[in-house]
């Protein structure tokens, strides 16, 4: 299972950060803007973007409160 376990946390980590990057795009917002009021820093939003690095509940909650949106709005990936 550890294998496999750690392939559906890449995707997810991939999925996640797409997300996080397209709504930043839509809104208009630079990357280091963002990453400002997230309080992280730009490189570290720019690898969660390409989906290379994990992130813990509390940088998806100021990324959610950067973005304006609700925490759950990250996590949905695909429209119906």
């Amino acid at each position: 299972m550890g294998k496999k376990q750690f392939s559906y946390d890449k995707i997810l980590c991939k999925h996640f950060g797409l997300k996080v990057a397209s709504l930043r795009k839509t809104k208009g917002l630079p990357q280091d803007e963002v990453a400002f009021m997230a309080q992280i820093s730009t490189s570290y939003l720019s690898s969660i973007e390409r989906g290379k690095t994990d992130v813990t509940i509390s940088t998806v909650k100021r990324i959610a409160k950067a973005l304006e949106v609700d925490i759950y709005e990250l996590f949905i990936f695909f429209e119906k």
